[in-house]
């Protein structure tokens, strides 16, 4: 691996190296093979010289999960230009504002999506795209001697612009640079390449969102993966589906796509079973625990070599029992700033509890007098931290101190490297003697209690509550009422005050009857409920 090599080189080396291999399919749709990719860049920066995009130029892209928003994507990448990837997830009014504010060129949409849309109120486009009508035509093929994109000036040149949908309800746009993407395929070229080259992998999550775009699309086309995409929201049939079609070898999920495997299938069954009283012995818990392994394997289409979990924490009891059977699960920490890792760690090597040791090119600090202990805000500086938020030199300052990107998560580091986040500086309550309280630790401990789907903890003047959504899904096969969810709830709050500290301790449950919100990645917008 040439750790000199640009972004645009690698891409470029790629394509010509794995000329006759698949690259995209959307799931039970049109296949793409490199040469395909190729072809179809070629035509589509024929394009953008005709109706005069210039280097820099910003292209913004809003569209649900496709091969044809991948590959115009790239194509928008490779030819110089700067995509500005879009959430769909986000409001018309969003939309608009963001396409406004990078002062975007060209717009390439899905027609629902432009459905929705107003074009007075986007003075600054100059040409608008609809996905469904791109790339229909047949594309004049190209030879591989013709690859040859131009590369960017400097590893520091503004590669794209990614929106945050960060759970503070305010999107800013970060300025991404070559170096940071660079930085990342090189870390998954690494690390994932060995086990992913020539084979599949899924992409189920969105591809506006840094972790998707990088790790289900990005990475693979610079190793030579096979990438299939569902077009459609993931349900629980279409991933059981796609899985047991695709085989991936890797799957990337966010916590709650795998907790909702574990919690609602895996173990349930192995506590009814009998054998979960044997699942500990050293000879037949063995036998057992490999057992409940390939079961869990085969959910995931059976030829998954990993599992990286990332976006938000991982629920401590799903995480305890994936490690004990052998699950090759592990955790990282990233960010939209960081295009998006900070750490990472091999499933065989990953400490559980934590979310991995500093990348490559990447150096983690902990603001804190003794970063083994007491929690500090994690800072961190390297290739892969962004350039800053564009138009927002204020947002700017506070983030990027002296070289360092301030994550706004608090967290320590063993003295091997390894991070665990303890919860979201912003996110810290103060106890009644002035304890730092991480309400993400409580809600951790009160999600594997009966009947618990989801849970945030609050403070209501000097009290702390605890917001509940009840799997009522459960408790509907059960025949239960809400009277006695209700009491179920009390009992819940009774040990959960038995197992944490008495600072901590939760006053009194308040039983929602609808899910909370959440941001595309899943996370909760913490910010409705306080």
């Amino acid at each position: 691996m040439d750790h000199n090599i640009s972004l645009i080189q690698i891409f470029s080396e790629s394509i010509k190296q794995n000329w006759e291999l698949p690259v995209l399919s959307d799931l039970m749709g049109q296949d793409y093979l490199y040469k395909d990719a190729a072809a179809i860049f070629a035509y589509q920066h024929h394009i953008f010289r005709e109706i005069g995009i210039k280097r820099g130029d910003r292209i913004a892209l809003c569209s649900t999960n496709s091969s044809k928003w991948a590959l115009s994507f790239m194509s928008v990448l490779l030819y110089g230009a700067v995509p500005v990837p879009i959430l769909p997830d986000f409001l018309t009014e969003q939309i608009q504002n963001i396409i406004n504010h990078c002062e975007a060129k060209l717009l390439i949409v899905s027609r629902n999506i432009h459905n929705r849309l107003d074009r007075d109120q986007m003075p600054m486009l100059e040409d608008l795209w609809i996905f469904e009508n791109i790339l229909n035509e047949s594309v004049p093929p190209v030879k591989k001697s013709a690859v040859n994109y131009q590369p960017e000036y400097s590893a520091d040149d503004l590669a794209m612009l990614n929106y945050t949908s960060g759970t503070t309800g305010y999107s800013k746009g970060v300025m991404i640079p070559y170096r940071a993407l660079r930085g990342n395929i090189l870390l998954a070229q690494s690390e994932l390449a060995k086990y992913i080259k020539g084979k599949n992998v899924i992409a189920l999550l969105p591809m506006a969102h840094m972790f998707g775009l990088m790790f289900e699309f990005m990475s693979e086309f610079a190793i030579g993966t096979h990438v299939y995409i569902i077009t459609r929201t993931p349900s629980p049939t279409i991933l059981a589906k796609a899985f047991s079609t695709v085989h991936p070898a890797l799957v990337l999920a966010v916590p709650l796509i795998l907790e909702k495997i574990v919690r609602g299938k895996i173990l349930p069954q192995v506590k009814k079973s009998k054998v979960s009283h044997w699942i500990d012995t050293p000879i037949i818990g063995k036998i057992i625990r490999r057992s409940i392994r390939k079961k869990v394997l085969s959910a995931f289409g059976g030829n998954v070599h990993e599992v990286i979990v990332g976006g938000a924490a991982l629920n401590q009891e799903v995480e305890a029992f994936l490690y004990k059977i052998g699950f090759p699960l592990t955790v990282g920490f990233g960010a939209t700033e960081c295009a998006p890792l900070i750490s990472y760690s091999a499933h065989h090597s990953f400490k559980p509890g934590s979310c991995g040791r500093a990348v490559l090119r990447m150096e983690i600090s902990i603001d804190s007098p003794d970063p083994a202990n007491i929690p500090g805000e994690i800072l961190v500086k390297g290739d892969n931290v962004m350039l800053g938020y564009y138009k927002n030199p204020e947002a700017t300052a506070e983030t990027l101190v002296d070289g360092f990107y301030h994550t706004g998560d608090m967290g320590v580091i063993d003295e091997k490297g390894n991070v665990t986040i303890r919860g979201r500086k912003k996110n810290m309550l103060l106890g009644p003697s002035g304890q730092n309280i991480y309400p993400e630790e409580i809600e951790d401990k009160l999600n594997n209690l009966l009947f618990v789907l989801e849970s945030l903890v609050v403070q209501r003047g000097k009290y702390l509550v605890a917001l509940v959504v009840p799997n009522y899904e459960e408790a509907s096969e059960l025949n239960l009422t809400d009277a006695n969810i209700e009491a179920i709830m009390k009992l819940n709050l009774e040990e959960l005050n038995e197992i944490i500290p008495a600072y901590e301790r939760i006053s009194s449950v308040e039983i929602r009857m609808e899910e909370f919100e959440k941001t595309p990645k899943r996370s909760i917008k913490r910010y409705i409920y306080k």
